[in-house]
């Protein structure tokens, strides 16, 4: 199909789309508050349906004091007995599919349902969403003369009692439609080989011909591929391989640690970053705007919003509140009730409103990852910002990091222990400690509290890991691929104590 057919068909369908977004835009709390009725009516024969009473729930407030907000532990059993076939538990279609996630903080696998209803209306509109949104901003856009690279997750789908579990990516790939199986690469069968080792090579060799215009993928498993290219052509740039790529839409990770490395493989100015928030529990945001760091909220995918500030998180004052009572710059964890049946569940994440007209977020970590040992606060969206200030000032290139308190003992004052494995190491390890110790403190006053004349904690104690620590420790406990990370910050030493030993 010649490309401005391809373009004037997306730009249509990107008009009559923008109808829906502008609704969602203009009237917020409307068209949220309309979803979560259209929930509660479309599972009120459910058994969760019968237990809450859904029918006699009137108003939101009705919503709040009756259904409890969850974690994964809670609901479990509901979810094993749904992933043994049976059916109408938590939504009234039937749930076929189950996107297992190890998550970053525990080794048992969760298994989150995914009914038609969100595949349809959330991660598929959400794709089609990203594709207008960027043409939209870059007309002369030549995205659908070649392919798009997807780096998707390492596992296969396996069934069991009439059901389906696999990596999110995976049941995608599995289920969408053939035109975006035509404009993808690599095929279907590579994107779901299960060793990942052997996966990223077979993925190196059906793409270096093809003509690939975009990226999509984790940022930091998408970085070894890249390289893995390179070395196997021989090349310095990307743009030698592909000369048309113009975009890359990544998530799953922060973008931060990694921008400057992707700016010596990709050095075209016009190139350009999408970002989006998406897990396997749904499709939450879409960069909307060029050169920009901020995330559209997406209000009609079938997801229902609720926040509960940082600062009351896990605490009897902690507060549940509705997308009408956020406000900016406010550390939130983030609350949803989904067209899956996910009733009031804590994901996990932690963002953050930069614009309350339209609604635009920032992710800024996990609610289980942040170091806040001797009252401190310190959240990812901090780390990841003094990072890249001082890599900025020092030259350093990082591939991976962890970090945990040094817990105090006797008369011994606490501190940050940070493991770091660089690509490009600082030519001084003492210079770019004290820089980064500095950076936090500029941008997290409880931290820099914390540090004034050493009152609370000591200058953090940063080791150089040895080049593949991170990926030797993923590869070592099966989570090599997909969305699967390095813990970057934690209040326990589980982690950091494991790969110091593994460093030494």
């Amino acid at each position: 199909m010649p490309i401005p057919i391809v373009n004037s068909i997306a730009s249509w369908f990107l008009k009559k789309r923008f109808h829906q977004i502008e609704l969602f835009l203009k009237y917020p709390h409307d068209v949220q508050n309309e979803l979560l009725f259209s929930l509660l009516k479309t599972a009120k024969d459910t058994e969760i349906g019968k237990r809450y009473d859904f029918t006699s729930i009137k108003s939101y407030d009705d919503f709040n004091s009756r259904l409890p907000v969850v974690n994964y532990e809670i609901i479990q059993p509901q979810i094993e007995r749904s992933r043994q076939g049976e059916q109408n538990i938590f939504w009234p279609s039937h749930i076929k599919w189950f996107a297992k996630s190890s998550g970053t903080t525990n080794a048992k696998s969760k298994f989150i349902p995914v009914s038609t209803d969100s595949l349809e209306d959330c991660h598929y509109a959400a794709s089609k969403d990203l594709l207008c949104m960027y043409l939209n901003n870059n007309p002369e856009s030549q995205l659908f003369t070649g392919k798009s690279l997807r780096l998707g997750g390492s596992k296969e789908l396996y069934k069991e009692n009439g059901t389906v579990f696999g990596d999110l990516s995976a049941i995608l790939i599995d289920n969408m439609p053939f035109w975006a199986e035509f404009s993808s690469t690599p095929s279907s069968k590579v994107s779901l080989m299960s060793e990942w080792e052997t996966k990223m090579q077979a993925i190196v060799d059906e793409t270096i011909n093809e003509k690939v215009t975009s990226l999509a993928g984790v940022p930091s498993w998408m970085l070894v591929l890249l390289n893995d290219v390179l070395e196997t052509t021989g090349k310095d740039n990307l743009f030698d391989i592909w000369p048309n790529l113009e975009v890359y839409f990544h998530g799953g990770v922060s973008f931060n640690p990694y921008i400057e490395q992707y700016r010596v493989i990709l050095p075209k100015k016009s190139f350009k970053y999408y970002e989006i928030y998406n897990a396997s529990e749904g499709f939450f945001a879409i960069q909307d705007q060029n050169y920009s760091g901020d995330l559209l909220l997406m209000l009609d995918y079938g997801i229902f919003y609720e926040f509960i500030p940082m600062n009351t998180y896990g605490t009897s004052e902690q507060k549940v509140i509705p997308l009408s009572d956020v406000k900016l710059n406010t550390n939130y964890a983030v609350i949803i009730t989904t067209n899956a049946g996910l009733w009031r569940y804590k994901i996990g994440d932690t963002i953050r409103f930069v614009s309350l007209k339209p609604y635009r977020i920032k992710v800024s970590g996990r609610t289980k990852h942040h170091i806040n040992a001797f009252g401190e606060e310190l959240i990812i969206e901090n780390a990841e910002d003094a990072l890249k200030k001082v890599c900025k000032r020092t030259g350093a290139e990082i591939v991976d990091y962890t970090a945990a308190p040094i817990f105090m003992q006797g008369k011994e004052k606490g501190a940050h222990e940070w493991l770091i494995e660089f690509k490009k190491p600082p030519e001084s390890m003492g210079y770019f400690s004290e820089l980064f110790d500095n950076a936090l403190k500029s941008l997290n006053s409880d931290y820099e509290a914390k540090r004034y004349n050493n009152i609370t904690l000591n200058k953090p104690k940063i080791h150089q890991a040895r080049p593949n620590l991170f990926y030797d420790w993923l590869k070592q406990n099966n989570k090599l691929g997909g969305q699967h990370k390095v813990p970057r910050l934690s209040n326990t030493r589980d982690y950091i104590n494991e790969l110091i030993s593994l460093n030494d």
